[in-house]
C-alpha cells in the first residue's frame, strides 16, 4: 500500500511539474459525487463477474441488494443474483455499527466488495459510491456491449456533513408529471440527496387532489394563458401515494408545500369567499406575487386550512410540512374590517418591529403550527415567518440572503439554507444571458457560485450555534421551465453541486476537481437522458451571433467554467475532431464561424453559428426641420405577432411624440391578468436616432421589433420579455437614421411585456457596456 501511494504521489508531483492534474485529481479515476469523506486507492480492479451474487442479511439489505441487480442486470446483460450467505457482493447492516446514521464502510478489493453500513439509508449509499466507481454506462436501462465491467480497489469511509439533503420542484407554474419527477428522484438519490420539497400550491394551480374541496383542482389546477389556451393539471392522491413510495425506497423524504396565506390565489378562485372581500376571480395566468390573499380574520380560513390538513399529511409520513409564509401582500388586510376585528380581538397591535397586519401573519403560522402538531407534524417556513415573532417550534427555510437563517439561528431555531443570492436558485442564468434560454431576470448562477457556497455563516460558527443549520437545498422554481427538458437544463448540473455541498466536508471542496467529476458523470446523466447544461463558448461583454467588423480584428470567446472548444470557418458544423480554440480568431471579411464546447465523453454544446460580416458605415440622412421625440401610435387589440398589426379591423390612434420608449406603454389598472382590467394593445413610435459617432454598435431591446434604416435588426416576436437573446450589431456613421420600434402589449410564457424596460441599448464594439439611448437622440419630422 505505502509502495502504490508513494508512486501516485510521484506521479501527482510530475502532473504539477508539467502543470497537469493535481494530487487530488490523480486519487484519481474515483469520480464519485459527493466526494466522501476519505477515499484510499489501492492496487488492482474488481472485475465484475458474468455471475454476480448480492448478499444481505436484514430486510433493508435485500430491497438494496434487489435495487442494484435491477439496474447491473440492465446495462451489463450478466446474471445477477439477490441472497446467500456469501456474495461477490455483500451488504452488511448492523445497528451496532459505530459509524454515522447515514454513514458507510465501502471496501472493494479484487476478490469482492463489502458494504458496511449502519442502516439501511447508509448501505444504500455505499452502494450509490460502488455503482459510481463502475464505468457510466452502469446507468443504462438496456444492455451496454463492448464494456469493461470493472471498479478501481478502494476502501472508502465515508458520512454526510448534513442531516437534511435536499432539493425543490414547482410543479404549479409548469406541471411536471409523475413519470418526471420520478426521473428526478433516480437522479438525486445517486448523489445522496435525501429531501424532495415538493410546492404543491400556488396562484397559478393547485397541484393535489382534496377529496372534500374538488373544485380546487377542478377549477383552481387549470388556467387561462396569454393566448386564451388552458394550462393545468394536479395529481391525485395515489399518485402522489406512489410518488412518495418510490422515493422512500430510495431514501428521499418527500415534504410537501401548501403555501399559505399568500400565494392561494388558485384555491381562492375556486372557493372566493377564503379572500377578505370573497370576489370571484381565476387562477393567476402571470408571475409575480398576487395581492389578494386568504382572509385571517375569517375562522372559515382555518376550517379549510384544517380540512386540507387532514387530508394531506396522511399521505407524507415525514415529520415535516412545509407552510410556505412567504411573500404575502397585507394591503387586504389592512382595509378589511374581519381582518382588523381580529387583530384587536387577539391584541395584535404594532410594536417598533412589527406593523399590526405582521403580527396577524404570525397569528396564521402560530395556530398552523399548532394544528400541525396535532397531526404529530412540525412546520417549515420561508423567512418570512421570522416578521411578526416566530413560532415556538418552526424551521425556518432562509432564501433571501443568509440573514434569515442567522436571525432563526439565534433564536435557536433550525434552520434549512437556500440563498437565492448563494446560487441555490437554479432557475437563475447558469451563462451568459444574451445566449441562454430565458429564465428569471438575475446575475448569473455559475455552476463555480452554487458549487462554492457555504451554508454555516461565519456569524453562526464564531457563536457556536452550527447545530441549528440542518442542511442545505436547492430551489427549481418552475416559471421559465416550459418543459422537462427545461427543467433539467437548469438544474444539471448544479444540482450535482447541491450534493457535494450538502454531503461532503468542506475541507475537502475543490472546485476545480470537482469540474472533473462533474465531466466525468456526465455520462451518467447522458444514460439517464438528462438534458443538462454544457457551457457555451462566451464573447466577452456580451454575446452576440452577429459580427460586424470594418478592419481586420478578432473574435473572443471563453466558457463559465474552462472547458475544450472547438470551431470551423468553412460553413461546416464542428466535431470533436475540429480545430480546438486556443486564441482569438482573426476575421478580415465575410465569414461563418461555428463554435462549440467538448466535454471529454465527446459530447458537444448547442454549436453557436457567428455571421461575421464586413460592412462599410451605413450613411446617415438629410433631414430638416427635425422635431424632439418619436411620433407614437396604438392600436388596440391582443396582438401576439406584429403581421396581425395590419390586419387589425381596429383603427389606430395619434399618441404624439415620446422621448423615453417606456412611455409607448400604458398604465395598467392591475398587473395581475388580463381577466382583471388589463389593456392589451400594440404600439409603433417612428422618427429618427441621431447616432453621435461613426462607429459599429451593438444593439439590444425587449421590444417586439428595432428598425433601423429600413432594416429589421432586432427581432423578439413571440419571444418571452423576461430578457432578449436576439442582439444585433450594426455599422452606422455619424447622424440621422430612420428608426421604427414595434412594441405589442401582451403576455407570453407567463411575462407580461409592460414589465419589461423597452429602452434600446447601445455598445460601441470597443466599449465594455450597454447603456440606454438618451431619449435626446430621438427626433421626427
Amino acid at each position: 500500500m505505502k509502495k502504490i501511494n508513494k508512486f501516485l504521489g510521484s506521479l501527482a508531483a510530475c502532473a504539477a511539474m508539467l502543470g497537469g492534474v493535481s494530487t487530488q485529481a490523480v486519487a484519481a479515476d474515483i469520480n464519485i459525487i459527493p466526494v466522501p469523506v476519505k477515499t484510499q486507492v489501492q492496487k488492482g480492479e474488481f472485475v465484475l463477474p458474468q455471475k454476480v451474487v448480492i448478499s444481505y442479511q436484514t430486510a433493508d439489505g435485500k430491497n438494496i441488494a434487489e435495487y442494484m441487480a435491477d439496474k447491473l442486470k440492465a446495462s451489463t446483460g450478466y446474471d445477477v443474483t439477490v441472497g446467500g450467505k456469501k456474495g461477490n457482493i455483500s451488504i452488511q447492516i448492523s445497528p451496532s455499527m459505530k459509524m454515522a446514521e447515514e454513514g458507510y464502510r465501502l471496501t472493494v478489493t479484487s476478490k469482492g466488495v463489502v458494504i458496511k453500513a449502519k442502516t439501511g439509508k447508509g448501505a444504500f449509499y455505499g452502494m450509490q459510491s460502488f455503482m459510481q466507481l463502475l464505468p457510466a454506462q452502469v446507468e443504462s436501462a438496456t444492455k451496454v456491449s463492448g464494456v469493461k465491467w470493472v471498479a478501481q480497489c478502494c476502501d472508502i469511509q465515508d458520512a454526510p456533513r448534513f442531516g437534511y439533503r435536499g432539493f425543490h420542484l414547482d410543479p404549479c407554474r409548469h406541471f411536471i408529471t409523475v413519470e418526471n419527477v420520478k426521473k428526478q428522484l433516480d437522479i438525486m438519490s445517486m448523489f445522496k440527496v435525501n429531501t424532495m420539497h415538493f410546492h404543491l400550491t400556488e396562484d397559478q394551480g393547485w397541484r393535489i387532489e382534496i377529496k372534500k374541496y374538488p373544485e380546487l383542482t377542478s377549477i383552481g389546477g387549470y388556467r387561462l394563458q396569454g393566448d386564451g389556451s388552458t394550462y393545468g393539471g394536479f395529481y391525485t392522491q395515489e399518485e402522489i401515494k406512489d410518488i412518495v413510495d418510490y422515493a422512500a425506497k430510495r431514501y428521499i423524504t418527500v415534504i410537501p408545500e401548501i403555501d399559505l396565506p399568500g400565494h392561494m390565489m388558485a384555491a381562492i378562485a375556486a372557493y372566493p369567499s377564503l379572500s377578505c372581500k370573497g370576489e370571484q376571480w381565476t387562477p393567476r395566468m402571470v408571475w409575480g406575487v398576487e395581492d389578494i390573499v386568504m382572509c385571517p380574520g375569517k375562522e372559515d380560513m382555518f376550517r379549510f386550512l384544517e380540512d386540507i390538513v387532514r387530508e394531506v399529511v396522511p399521505l407524507f409520513p415525514g415529520k415535516y410540512f412545509h407552510i410556505g409564509g412567504d411573500e404575502c401582500p397585507k394591503t387586504s388586510w389592512k382595509n378589511c374590517p374581519t381582518c382588523q376585528k381580529r387583530i384587536e380581538a387577539e391584541g395584535l397591535q404594532a410594536d417598533g418591529k412589527h406593523s399590526a397586519e405582521e403580527r396577524l401573519q404570525s397569528y396564521v403560522i402560530k395556530r398552523m403550527e399548532k394544528m400541525l402538531a396535532k397531526y404529530g407534524r412540525k412546520i417549515i417556513g420561508w423567512d418570512e415567518i421570522l416578521e411578526g415573532g416566530l413560532s415556538p417550534e418552526a424551521t425556518v427555510m432562509s432564501w433571501r440572503g443568509t440573514s434569515g437563517g442567522i436571525s432563526a439561528a439565534l433564536q435557536k431555531h433550525d434552520v434549512i439554507m437556500t440563498p437565492g443570492s448563494g446560487g441555490l436558485y437554479l432557475d437563475h442564468y447558469q451563462g451568459d444571458y444574451k445566449i441562454e434560454p430565458v429564465t428569471i431576470p438575475s446575475a448569473p448562477a455559475y455552476l463555480s457560485r452554487t458549487y462554492n457556497y457555504e451554508p454555516v455563516p461565519d456569524t453562526i460558527k464564531s457563536l457556536g450555534l452550527e447545530k441549528h443549520i440542518l442542511g442545505v437545498q436547492c430551489n427549481n422554481w418552475s416559471e421559465y421551465m416550459y418543459t422537462n427538458a427545461k427543467m433539467e437544463y437548469q438544474m444539471y448540473p448544479r444540482s450535482l453541486a447541491l450534493a457535494e455541498i450538502a454531503w461532503s466536508p468542506a475541507k475537502k471542496k475543490n472546485f476545480t476537481d470537482f469540474a472533473r467529476r462533474v465531466d466525468a458523470n456526465s455520462v451518467r446523466l447522458d444514460e439517464r437522458h438528462v438534458r443538462y447544461h454544457i457551457p457555451l463558448p462566451e464573447q466577452p461583454y456580451g454575446s452576440c451571433d452577429k459580427v460586424v467588423i470594418t478592419k481586420d480584428t478578432v473574435v473572443t470567446f471563453q466558457t463559465s467554467r474552462p472547458m475544450k472548444m472547438v470551431y470551423t470557418l468553412d460553413g461546416t458544423t464542428p466535431t470533436p475532431a475540429s480545430a480546438v480554440y486556443t486564441e482569438p480568431i482573426k476575421v478580415s471579411g465575410n465569414m461563418i464561424i461555428k463554435i462549440a464546447t467538448v466535454l471529454p465523453s465527446g459530447k458537444m454544446s448547442k454549436v453557436r453559428t457567428i455571421d461575421v460580416e464586413k460592412q462599410n458605415y451605413a450613411p446617415a440622412v438629410n433631414v430638416s426641420d427635425t422635431k424632439a421625440g418619436l411620433q407614437l401610435r396604438r392600436i388596440k387589440g391582443n396582438y401576439l405577432k406584429v403581421n396581425q398589426l395590419d390586419l387589425a379591423d381596429a383603427e389606430w390612434q395619434d399618441c404624439g411624440t415620446v422621448t423615453n420608449l417606456n412611455k409607448m406603454k400604458v398604465s395598467q389598472p392591475d398587473d395581475a391578468t388580463t381577466l382583471r382590467g388589463a389593456n392589451n394593445y400594440g404600439a409603433i413610435a417612428e422618427g429618427f436616432i441621431n447616432v453621435p459617432e461613426d462607429g459599429v454598435y451593438y444593439l439590444s431591446s425587449r421590444m417586439e421589433q428595432v428598425w433601423i434604416d429600413n432594416k429589421l435588426v432586432i427581432n423578439n416576436e413571440g419571444a418571452v420579455k423576461a430578457g432578449t437573446n436576439s442582439d444585433n450589431a450594426v455599422a452606422l456613421a455619424k447622424g440621422l437614421h430612420p428608426v421604427k420600434f414595434v412594441y405589442l402589449c401582451n403576455i407570453v410564457g407567463g411575462w407580461p411585456s409592460w414589465w419589461s424596460n423597452l429602452n434600446l441599448e447601445m455598445r460601441k464594439d470597443n466599449q465594455k457596456k450597454f447603456t440606454a439611448v438618451e431619449g435626446t437622440q430621438y427626433f421626427h419630422k
